[in-house]
């Protein structure tokens, strides 16, 4: 029994080594808006994961409305690459460093939802990565299963 037990134990352990080992990866699908830019800052613009979409923060700066325009409008470029819009997405972070200006400019953000609103959340911080952005949102997007 004991020889049994022992060895139960060690094929166990294999197949833990075997699924650390690498050997089991997941799918991804990448989408760069800048390769170049991206690359050098060690990041995608986005990750396809199974039927999830993982899209990295996309800045702007300048006055809020023009910022949160630009910033949804490239959110929008990245979904459609994927086959995705607006509908799709049910996590929205948003990181600015004037949360007031973001609430008088819901406006905007509105538009592309259509009323559709996914779980956000949003969040005042001294600074944003690139030292001249006001804005940054992060998506998360799930496609249909076919």
């Amino acid at each position: 029994m004991k020889k049994l037990v022992t060895t139960v134990v060690v094929l166990m352990l294999a197949g833990v080594v075997y699924a650390q080992s690498g050997q089991s990866t997941i799918e991804k699908q990448k989408f760069n808006l800048s390769k170049e830019g991206e690359d050098n800052a060690g990041y995608a613009q986005a990750v396809k994961a199974g039927n999830t979409i993982y899209i990295s923060g996309t800045v702007a700066g300048g006055d809020m409305a023009t910022a949160l325009t630009k910033v949804y409008d490239r959110l929008q470029q990245t979904l459609a690459a994927y086959g995705a819009t607006f509908q799709n997405v049910v996590k929205e972070n948003l990181y600015t460093t004037d949360i007031d200006e973001v609430k008088k400019h819901t406006d905007v953000r509105k538009k592309y939802y259509k009323g559709d609103w996914p779980a956000a959340t949003w969040v005042q911080i001294q600074r944003l990565y690139s030292p001249n952005a006001s804005l940054e949102i992060e998506l998360v997007a799930v496609l249909p299963d076919k």
